[in-house]
């Protein structure tokens, strides 16, 4: 299947997912917003994690792994990749409206002028209530479960450390807890799983 085929079917599609995102995530953080009660979904030992700003490049790079599948997927794996994420989308936005969540991390500022802005910006887009399950964990452990099979072992490996990371990220950065992570890390396991996703083979 040519390269260009497989772009216009990842344009479409990715159309499609960044609808369900938009549509969903911003109007469930704002009706979060708007509960008197939030849950604490986090045990306090977290709270001594540390904040580690320079962790926020890993966190962004979660955009760069989104370019990979029109390069490893055909159009039937980008469709069913799509899917995935629009129906986790979908369950992770029911689930923010069941379980409101608190951010236990006080959002603090960075003294690096720079950092400061960056996460300034994050703190004005990203209110702290759509925590359980982390919508980042879910799109890059399921970006990573479709574009791994067809990867030979030493790039598996890079990638299974990418994703790692950017799961880590998430809670170094303070924009999520580990309940969200291993959440995140199920529903993606759990859409690949239904979505009939390719098996990891060796190579």
């Amino acid at each position: 299947m040519s390269l260009k085929c497989r772009l216009v079917t990842f344009a479409w599609w990715g159309g499609l997912v960044g609808i369900a995102f938009f549509g969903i995530y911003p109007t469930t953080n704002w009706l979060a917003s708007l509960q008197s009660k939030h849950y604490s979904l986090f045990v306090a030992g977290e709270l001594s994690l540390p904040f580690i700003p320079e962790f926020i490049w890993i966190y962004f790079s979660m955009f760069v792994l989104f370019l990979l599948p029109p390069f490893l997927l055909n159009p039937e794996e980008l469709k069913r990749l799509a899917k995935e994420l629009i129906l986790a989308t979908v369950i992770a936005g029911l689930l923010f409206l069941a379980l409101p969540a608190r951010l236990g991390f006080p959002r603090m500022l960075p003294e690096d002028e720079f950092y400061r802005s960056v996460f300034l910006g994050i703190f004005t887009l990203d209110q702290p209530f759509n925590l359980v399950p982390s919508l980042h964990v879910v799109y890059t452990t399921a970006i990573s479960l479709a574009v791994i099979p067809h990867t030979g072992t030493p790039i598996r490996l890079l990638l299974f450390f990418w994703m790692m990371l950017i799961a880590s990220s998430t809670v170094l950065v303070h924009q999520h807890h580990l309940l969200d992570v291993i959440t995140g890390v199920l529903l993606a396991v759990l859409m690949h799983v239904l979505m009939g996703g390719r098996k990891w083979s060796r190579k």
